[in-house]
């Protein structure tokens, strides 16, 4: 049970997700329909879901760092 605890809370609405990226989860559902970003996501029937490590591999790939002066 308490795997399936961990799971479960590792799983973020959209609003949860468009919030930490600071955008809307109307930019997310499109992002989704056109598939321009891979950011995975879980659907089951209407809903959909992100996992945390998903969010926050998607965060780290899009980090840049100043290039040296």
């Amino acid at each position: 049970m308490s795997h399936t605890s961990n799971a479960l809370t590792r799983l973020l609405t959209p609003e949860q997700v468009a919030e930490t990226l600071g955008v809307t989860p109307h930019t997310l559902a499109v992002w989704r329909s056109e598939g321009r970003y891979e950011l995975p996501y879980i659907k089951t029937g209407r809903l959909v879901r992100y996992l945390v490590e998903d969010v926050q591999a998607f965060i780290q790939a899009r980090r840049r760092t100043a290039p040296d002066e």
